[in-house]
């Protein structure tokens, strides 16, 4: 059979943050380029569009010149946020020189969300990028070839990617709870200019004194802020399918898993799940804010986390279904316009709502038999359309919204 999809490994990526477009996607991008051209004395790195307008708030010079410092070679930048590929709002041009100043190569790179990396012509991507294994690219058509053959979607998902998924996934599932952790360990104010404190810690606290409906809530909150300060910390963390949307799955996980007593498998397979929907998202629309504003990050986190925790409740395909088509839906329109460029506000807060917002949607859910009348992938479609239309201010430029009227 015919694969158009490639693993839910691209939606889970484990790095540093604080995000996966602007710090995960050039690196690498560098990283691939210095492979293949390996006499390079020094590179020049041209920064367009989004990647330029918030570039130096997401740290992205810092993470090519980690890259460049690791395999000795000097890097400098030029910052170009006025001018937007074709292809991409996030392109990078890499240029080589040899020792004799002499130009050797070079490659124009587009981030594309989640730390993945697009080209225009194959070159260097070929033999980096990971092959097609999906045979369906909807969420309808796997839906469909699950009830044909009596399949949980985590069970397609094994199908399709082999019994090796469930080490890495084991990984990302310990990644997300050594995050949390650690976030919730930690009070410093967060890096950059705008002095941010740490809250997940004060969350928590106060969650632990309140009765078990509020508690719950609290809770939720508290391990959703703690990933996406490790984030905007620049720290290990899991993206999921963002970093800048990565608190709200293991949020959801880690809650669930404690409160319910879940045994780590059925997390496991909650997690390949939730990647599906995530897959199907990143195949046929977006999940880079550059693209489609923050409805493709913190959106579509709680679309993969409502999937995960209403999979993990018993739901139906149909019920799992709906509560992702809900968990996106209700984000559509969603702008990314982080202030000074940074991925703490709203970005943080963020994650947190949305942790909840996904739980809510697999209760909605739980009540219905899953039959509605908007089909997740109409909502992708849909959300493709709407970031489309979103004027580029307010697609992580830093030029619109929040961003702008940030202390006016």
């Amino acid at each position: 059979m015919f694969c158009l999809m490639k693993t839910i490994k691209e939606i889970y990526k484990i790095g540093h943050g604080p995000s996966s477009s602007h710090t995960m996607g050039p690196s690498r991008a560098v990283e691939i380029f210095l492979e293949n051209v390996p006499q390079s004395h020094r590179l020049e790195v041209t920064l367009y569009g989004s990647l330029a307008a918030t570039g130096r708030g997401h740290l992205t010079d810092k993470a090519i010149e980690g890259v460049c410092q690791k395999a000795g070679v000097g890097v400098s930048f030029r910052w170009e946020p006025k001018t937007f590929l074709p292809r991409h709002p996030n392109a990078l041009l890499i240029v080589a020189y040899g020792s004799d100043d002499r130009e050797l190569d070079r490659w124009t790179a587009y981030s594309v969300g989640g730390g993945s990396l697009k080209e225009d012509e194959p070159r260097f991507l070929v033999n980096s990028s990971n092959p097609d294994i999906y045979p369906h690219t909807t969420m309808t058509a796997i839906m469909n070839y699950c009830t044909e053959h009596g399949l949980h979607y985590w069970e397609y998902v094994q199908q399709c990617e082999g019994p090796e998924l469930w080490d890495y996934l084991a990984e990302v599932w310990q990644t997300m709870q050594e995050a949390i952790r650690r976030g919730l360990a930690e009070e410093e104010v967060l890096p950059g200019p705008l002095h941010l404190q740490r809250k997940a810690t004060k969350f928590y606290v106060k969650a632990k004194g309140l009765k078990p409906s509020l508690e719950s809530q609290g809770l939720t909150f508290a391990y959703a802020l703690s990933v996406a300060e490790e984030n905007a910390s620049g720290h290990i963390i899991v993206t999921a399918p963002t970093c800048g949307s990565c608190g709200v799955l293991p949020a959801v996980l880690y809650h669930l898993h404690n409160t319910k007593d879940f045994m780590d498998v059925r997390i496991l397979r909650a997690l390949a799940t939730a990647g599906l929907f995530g897959n199907v998202v990143k195949e046929n629309a977006s999940i880079s804010g550059a693209e489609v504003g923050c409805q493709g990050e913190v959106g579509v986190a709680c679309a993969m986390a409502s999937a995960a925790a209403s999979q993990l409740f018993g739901g139906s395909l149909t019920q799992i279904e709906y509560a992702a088509e809900m968990g996106l839906e209700h984000h559509l329109g969603m702008t990314c316009d982080p202030v000074c460029g940074l991925v703490q506000i709203p970005c943080i807060e963020r994650n947190a709502y949305a942790a909840l917002r996904a739980l809510d949607s697999n209760l909605y859910s739980s009540f219905t038999d899953g039959h509605h009348s908007v089909s997740f992938d109409r909502v992708v479609e849909v959300m493709k359309q709407t970031g489309h239309d979103l004027p580029s201010l307010y697609k992580e430029t830093s030029e619109g919204g929040l961003a702008k009227t940030f202390g006016e």
